[in-house]
C-alpha cells in the first residue's frame, strides 16, 4: 500500500496567520496519523510580491508550531524549466493559445455581450484570442505584446474524457472544466501559472493526499485535468474549513494581528495557538 504524503505550500507574500497554522497542522496531521510523510514547498512564482525574509518567517513559524519536514524544502521558482516542458507537452497537442487581452479587454468585451458565466473567479474569459487568425497573433507575437497562455477547455475536456476526483469530506466529485473556462496556464514573463505548477510538483514529490482550503476546491476541477493531459498519478484530497476571525471573515495576510509572529510577540505558546487554530498542537 502506497505510504501517504502530504504538503504544505504556502506563498511567501507575507507572514503567516492562523489559518495557515491550520492548514499545515492539519496536513502534518493527516500525514502522522498513518505514519506518512510531511512536506514543505515554497510557492514562490510571483516573484513581485515574494520575499526572502517572507520565506524566512514561514520556517520560523512553523518550526515554532513545532512542525518538522523533510528536507530539502522544494521552491518553485527553481523549477521553471520543469513547468516549461509541462506546457510543451500541451502546446504540441495543441491545446493552448496565447490570449493577448488585459484586464479591461475582457471587461469591455463582457460587457459588449452583455453577459457571460460567472466561474469561481468571477467572469469566465470569453475565449476572445480563440478566434485571431494565424497571421495577426504571429505579429503580436513578434512585436512582443504581452500575452498569457490558456488552455482550450473544452478540447482537453473532450481529450480526457470523463473525469473525476476524491475529497475526503464530499467523496467522488465529477469534474467540470467549464468552471473556469480557458484558464491561464502561463504568462509571456512567468512559464507557470498555481495551476500548472501544483500539478507538476505534486506528482514530482509523489504527494498522495493534496491538502488544502475549501476554497481550492474548485481548482481541483482544472488540476485533474491536466494531470489527465499529462499523464500524472491522481492524489486523493482534503479540503478543509477556513477558519476566520469573530466577524466571520477570513484571515488574510493583512490581518497582522493575527500573525503566528504577533501572537508569538504577545506571549502566546505554540500550544495556545494551535487551541486558538481549533487544531491539536505537535507532540512534544
Amino acid at each position: 500500500m502506497t505510504a501517504t504524503v502530504t504538503r504544505f505550500a504556502p506563498s511567501p507574500t507575507g507572514r503567516l496567520h492562523l489559518g495557515h497554522a491550520y492548514s499545515a497542522l492539519f496536513a502534518w496531521r493527516l500525514a502522522r496519523e498513518v505514519s506518512g510523510r510531511f512536506l514543505l514547498r515554497i510557492e514562490d512564482i510571483d516573484m513581485a510580491r515574494c520575499r526572502p525574509e517572507f520565506e524566512a518567517g514561514i520556517l520560523e513559524d512553523l518550526a515554532w508550531l513545532g512542525l518538522r519536514w523533510e528536507e530539502p524544502v522544494w521552491r518553485q521558482s527553481a523549477r521553471m524549466p520543469v513547468y516549461a516542458e509541462a506546457l510543451a507537452r500541451l502546446e504540441a497537442r495543441r491545446l493552448i493559445y496565447p490570449c493577448f487581452c488585459t484586464r479591461k479587454d475582457i471587461a469591455h468585451e463582457i460587457a459588449n455581450a452583455g453577459h457571460a458565466p460567472h466561474g469561481p473567479d468571477g467572469p469566465v474569459y470569453p475565449g476572445t484570442c480563440r478566434h485571431l487568425d494565424a497571421a495577426e497573433r504571429t505579429a503580436r507575437l513578434a512585436a512582443g505584446t504581452p500575452y498569457a497562455l490558456r488552455l482550450k477547455m473544452d478540447e482537453a475536456m473532450a481529450a480526457t474524457g470523463p473525469l473525476t476526483f476524491t475529497d475526503r469530506e464530499a467523496g467522488r466529485i465529477a469534474v467540470d472544466g467549464t468552471l473556469f473556462g480557458d484558464v491561464v496556464l502561463a504568462r509571456k514573463d512567468v512559464p507557470t501559472s498555481y495551476h500548472l505548477a501544483v500539478v507538476v510538483d505534486d506528482a514530482a514529490q509523489g504527494v498522495t493526499l493534496v491538502t488544502r482550503g475549501e476554497d481550492l476546491l474548485p481548482a481541483t476541477h482544472v488540476h485533474r485535468i491536466l494531470q489527465a493531459l499529462l499523464g500524472l498519478p491522481e492524489p486523493r484530497y482534503a479540503h478543509h474549513r477556513l477558519l476566520g476571525d469573530a466577524a466571520g471573515r477570513r484571515f488574510a495576510k493583512r490581518d497582522r494581528s493575527q500573525t503566528i509572529a504577533a501572537l508569538r510577540t504577545a506571549g502566546h505558546s505554540p500550544a495556545d495557538v494551535c487551541r486558538m487554530a481549533g487544531i491539536a498542537a505537535p507532540a512534544a
